[in-house]
């Protein structure tokens, strides 16, 4: 997407955050307005359908697969369900040999990436008047030079999921019940300070989910303290700043204090919800994709709000599907899209793996999330966070790239003691080779 295009994503919210495009309870917020038809009805043919899923997701999947099928006499879907860890080494393999799936999922920081390159189905043609359908920011998402090159399924967040058993051990008090009395920095420091000096040794207060490329997941920390990562023109690094140098140096008093287990950092091949179900740390920040397996905890649990400083903030979650440029059926790719978000599909898998929708007609609706009471709507309101300039740093095409260069050097600060001006001139450093 080009400079300009992100500098005015969401634009016709004007300075609103994507909060106010999602607004809580209230809403997720944005208007209704017309859903597009599930059935296409004559196309034929095959396409394949690579994507990585929980178990939920894969069940929705196959169930939406079935649907498609049906309502396209003579169509066939392959889907090829494939761990995240490989999901996405194996596409660019694949694109790079002329073998790609004819549509896979991607992460919304990936798609400019693949459509610089001229890997992804420029679908102006047949999809440009979806854009409507859409809370702004997830159009923009998807888009690159103000074409869109995909279709945003799903949307998710993190929040702080916690063990009542274990948070009982320290006398941390009440547990946020709101945005606006969220842990302050000092307040979840002092709450991990008191779960450290009660817990023995081989349980931990916290952990965090930047594991398996989940390293821009740290810049919450950042743009909570009120830095960028990139400034305004998106054309450098922003980083090496007041806000950097507290943003590092708070997270890295995660490992020194022993907060969160020295295996949690971001080239641990485990995540943190891992740590967490296994009743080793009291607290974890996790997506609400995970609540499906959160069923299995065998403790009782709770979910509270990042803590914030000069504001709050967390990730862009969520994922779109992409047809790639090589498709041998284009027309039948992009009837798939095209039927994957229509608001019944989307009703049906943002449902059932409690994740949450991008369609405006779908925002504010209840769609049988089965969930404990009281959770769905953290995570709701936690995405409220994020603003339109957090979107813009999060998906300019250099993303991959940039993910590279926080998974080196945040690992170096976190584990091999790398000090912290020199990790951000190293991100610094990094991050103005990959956008230039």
């Amino acid at each position: 997407m080009s400079s300009l295009t992100r500098r005015t994503l969401l634009a016709t919210a004007g300075a609103a955050s994507v909060g106010t495009l999602l607004a809580s309870c209230a809403g997720f917020g944005g208007q209704p307005s017309g859903g597009s038809s599930a059935g296409t009805g004559g196309k034929g043919g095959t396409i394949t359908f690579t994507t990585w899923a929980s178990v939920t997701e894969k069940a929705a999947y196959q169930k939406l697969v079935k649907q498609f099928e049906a309502a396209n006499k003579g169509s066939t879907v392959t889907a090829n369900f494939v761990p995240y860890a490989q999901m996405f080494t194996n596409i660019d393999a694949q694109l790079s040999a002329g073998n790609a799936p004819d549509v896979f999922r991607a992460g919304y920081g990936q798609i400019g990436g693949y459509a610089k390159q001229g890997q992804l189905l420029d679908l102006s043609s047949s999809l440009g008047s979806e854009k409507s359908r859409f809370i702004p920011a997830f159009w923009e998402a998807i888009s690159y030079d103000g074409k869109p090159y995909g279709m945003p399924q799903q949307t998710d967040t993190s929040a702080i999921a916690y063990n009542k058993s274990l948070i009982g051990a320290a006398d941390i008090g009440t547990i946020p019940d709101s945005l606006d009395n969220a842990w302050s920095w000092d307040e979840f420091e002092q709450v991990m300070s008191k779960l450290r000096a009660e817990l023995p040794s081989s349980k931990y207060p916290f952990a965090y989910n930047w594991q398996l490329a989940g390293s821009p997941r740290w810049l919450n920390w950042l743009f909570a303290a009120g830095g960028r990562l990139l400034d305004e023109d998106l054309t450098k690094s922003a980083i090496v700043s007041d806000a950097g140098t507290k943003a590092l140096d708070y997270t890295k008093a995660f490992f020194t204090k022993q907060y969160v287990p020295a295996n949690s950092s971001v080239k641990s091949n485990a995540y943190a919800d891992t740590t967490w179900l296994a009743g080793t740390t009291a607290m974890v920040s996790a997506g609400n994709f995970l609540l499906p397996e959160f069923t299995s905890a065998k403790f009782d649990w709770g979910v509270t709000y990042l803590p914030k400083d000069q504001r709050g903030a967390d990730d862009l979650g969520g994922n779109a599907l992409v047809a790639t440029q090589g498709s041998k059926n284009p027309e039948l790719a992009t009837e798939f899209l095209k039927f994957m978000v229509s608001e019944e599909a989307m009703s049906t898998f943002c449902g059932e793996t409690l994740e949450l929708p991008t369609l405006q007609n779908l925002v504010g609706k209840d769609l049988g999330w089965d969930a404990p009471d009281g959770v769905m709507p953290v995570f709701v309101d936690q995405a409220t966070t994020i603003t339109a300039s957090d979107v813009a740093q999060l998906t300019v095409p250099a993303s991959a790239a940039i993910t590279t260069v926080l998974t080196n050097q945040l690992e170096a600060a976190f584990r091999q003691g790398q000090s912290t001006s020199a990790t951000l001139q190293n991100i610094a450093s990094g991050v103005n080779k990959a956008v230039a």
